[in-house]
């Protein structure tokens, strides 16, 4: 009989990740709704530190404010913790109704349908519409999410691959496609590695001419850009109506969940027939109040888009008056470019362990490898004191880890060489 040892396959995989510096790490943190950005956790060694995150999405610390939370609290006590059953079997309570309704308004939409994550949202969506149109051709900006990769490939569908932002390539793709033939542009309004912007009225303009769906992420930009927070497609800069909107409820909003928002039509068609949406446990009515609630505070108060955007600039000032390298973008994603994936998580395990900074590494398979960075998220909580023992801080170590692996390098040449 022949055993197979699917543990000591599954280990060399994890050991090989390890050897490549692409190892991933989780770092429990003790997380403070008073003390937010600032939060506690346990080091190797069983001290307990505290440190200032410094790579949330939590951009306008929605998590923690106040009315959100009493949102939350308020209805926890009232309908209980979760949702019961699917949206088709008992889980559809009046407050997802409330959500989905606040969602298609303000992102000018008939309809909008909730997910438990935007992960979900895209994968759903993006496969169930492979299916429902035949012939459905995917063409995907290179720099798209995973989830927006899995979707499509999830369909089945024939698909092309458009360079970054690149209208040209995206407009020589669709004139290659019979007109009869279905087909589906798929990109994101703020790419959240790179830090990059679509030139999303552009892009939504050339699907129209050429009788394609457009399908954007906007993810990374609800809460922060355009009238209302209803993100890049609902800025002065874009004129054209995107067909279907995937959005996020756990970044700009700081609560869970994910969305799409379109005609009445589509979302029904998604809504009927996405198996990751009909065989999914709804989302708690609790989230979709404190949710709710947070969506119509960040409306209510557009200061605190102003207040962000000048966070960003602020540090990206300092960034520059202490010669640190960073990956300028109109977004406000701060990139510092390191390369080398182990390079990269010993300078963030030295920000942490030697200044209390918490940067987390981002490296492959989120980025292409050699591409591995840190990515400085400054958020409504961060003040220029933090900013500047940030800058000072991250120059001393990059400082230092350049002399270190300049020393090695000469080393290792010397020994080649002798």
């Amino acid at each position: 009989m022949i055993v197979i040892d699917y543990n000591s396959i599954l280990q060399a995989h994890t050991e090989r990740l390890k050897t490549e510096g692409l190892y991933r790490s989780f770092m429990p943190a003790d997380k403070n709704a008073a003390t937010a950005p600032r939060f506690s956790y346990t080091d190797a060694t069983g001290c307990r530190r505290t440190a200032i995150n410094w790579c949330s999405n939590d951009y306008l610390n929605m998590s923690v404010h106040e009315d959100v939370i009493a949102a939350l609290c308020k209805t926890a006590v009232e309908a209980g913790a979760g949702s019961g059953g699917t949206r088709n079997i008992s889980g559809t309570t009046t407050l997802h109704q409330q959500l989905e309704h606040t969602i298609a308004s303000l992102h000018s939409k008939a309809s909008a349908l909730l997910f438990n994550g935007a992960y979900a949202a895209n994968l759903t969506t993006l496969s169930t519409l492979g299916k429902l149109l035949p012939g459905l051709v995917f063409i995907s900006d290179e720099r798209n999410h995973a989830s927006i990769i899995e979707g499509i490939r999830a369909g089945g569908n024939q698909k092309f691959i458009f360079r970054h932002n690149d209208t040209d390539h995206l407009l020589a793709i669709l004139k290659r496609i019979p007109a009869a033939q279905p087909r589906i542009v798929v990109f994101e309004s703020v790419y959240s590695m790179c830090g990059t912007v679509a030139p999303v009225d552009e892009i939504i303009r050339i699907a129209q001419r050429y009788n394609a769906l457009s399908y954007i992420d906007e993810v990374h930009a609800v809460g922060l850009y355009g009238r209302n927070g209803a993100g890049i497609t609902a800025s002065e800069a874009c004129a054209a109506e995107p067909d279907i909107i995937n959005g996020t409820l756990a970044k700009g909003y700081g609560v869970m969940g994910g969305y799409i928002a379109g005609s009445s039509v589509l979302v029904d068609a998604i809504r009927s027939f996405g198996s990751g949406f009909i065989f999914t446990s709804s989302l708690s009515p609790v989230l979709c109040a404190a949710a709710d609630a947070s969506i119509k505070y960040v409306i209510q108060h557009p200061e605190m888009q102003t207040a962000f955007h000048r966070q960003v600039a602020q540090l990206r000032e300092l960034l520059h008056a202490y010669d640190i390298p960073y990956t300028d973008n109109p977004s406000h994603i701060t990139p510092i470019p390191i390369g080398d994936a182990a390079r990269c998580r010993a300078i963030a395990s030295a920000l942490l362990e030697a200044y209390g900074l918490y940067l987390q590494p981002v490296q492959y398979p989120t980025v292409p490898k050699g591409e591995a960075c840190l990515r400085i998220i400054t958020t409504l909580r961060h003040d220029v004191s933090d900013m500047l023992f940030l800058v000072e801080s991250l120059r001393t170590v990059l400082l230092e880890n350049s002399r270190f692996t300049t020393a090695i390098s000469s080393r290792l040449n010397t020994a080649a060489h002798a």
